[in-house]
């Protein structure tokens, strides 16, 4: 039986380009990009599984895959297989670092929690053209925030997600919700042990609404608790949607 040793690649990506993070046929994807650049690399196969998938469009400032790789007596040179991959991958996809890790440490399966950033333009800027939602029309920020504090009493997000999502649970543990205030942007962070296909997106054009005062407090709670998608407000553009951290158990990493 042959041994491998298992890998986490931590990468960024700009995800205008790519139909999201998983491969799917007839279209272009992160993880294609992966999979061909390390295989090239390593002379083999290599199939990376990532840390969750990304829709269409959406951005990854922080993201993990895992792979395998048939143990021989050479040790991985990850530095400089961190080097060469930078090299042949397109400009829109960077690696950060290779570490090794358990065998059975899971991109997807051992995070602990997860990190997204929505942000907004309040105002046009060709600096955020593709990176963030226009969205100039008069919010109310604190009523924005005050939406926002009910979602870490809750455990049912089914009302967030799509109807036709394929999923065996709906529940999740929001742990942190917050809006800031940066200047000419607003930033909504959001972070949970995981989160359901569309979830982010679909919280902040709720909350949207509320800003826009088409949506009171207590209407927003009860959307959550229609646990009905068309309840709900409409799903933001994909193009301000950060994947911005994830958390793992510091034991599942071994010494480099």
């Amino acid at each position: 039986m042959e041994t491998k040793g298992r890998y986490f690649v931590w990468l960024s990506f700009k995800g205008a380009a790519y139909s999201g993070w998983q491969s799917q046929p007839g279209t272009t994807t992160v993880q294609q990009a992966l999979n061909h650049a390390l295989s090239v690399l390593l002379r083999h196969e290599v199939q990376t599984i990532g840390a969750g998938r990304t829709d269409t469009g959406v951005h990854a400032k922080v993201f993990a895959a895992h792979f395998d790789v048939p143990l021989n007596n050479e040790k991985l040179n990850t530095f400089e297989l961190v080097s060469r991959l930078n090299k042949i991958l397109p400009p829109d996809i960077a690696i950060d670092r290779i570490v090794p890790v358990r065998q059975d440490a899971h991109a997807r399966f051992s995070a602990t929690h997860r990190t997204y950033h929505y942000l907004i333009c309040r105002h046009k800027d060709p600096f955020f053209t593709g990176r963030a939602w226009l969205m100039d029309r008069p919010l109310d920020i604190d009523l924005m925030q005050m939406a926002a504090d009910i979602l870490p009493t809750e455990v049912d997000f089914q009302s967030f997600t799509k109807s036709n999502a394929d999923t065996r649970t709906h529940l999740c543990k929001v742990i942190k919700a917050q809006w800031h205030q940066e200047g000419n942007m607003l930033r909504f962070e959001i972070t949970a042990d995981r989160f359901l296909r569309n979830m982010v997106r679909a919280i902040v054009g709720t909350l949207v609404d509320v800003g826009l005062g088409k949506l009171t407090i207590e209407g927003f709670k009860k959307i959550i608790e229609a646990r009905d998608r068309t309840k709900a407000g409409y799903s933001v553009p994909a193009k301000g949607l950060y994947l911005v951290d994830i958390g793992y158990p510091d034991e599942i990493f071994l010494p480099e």
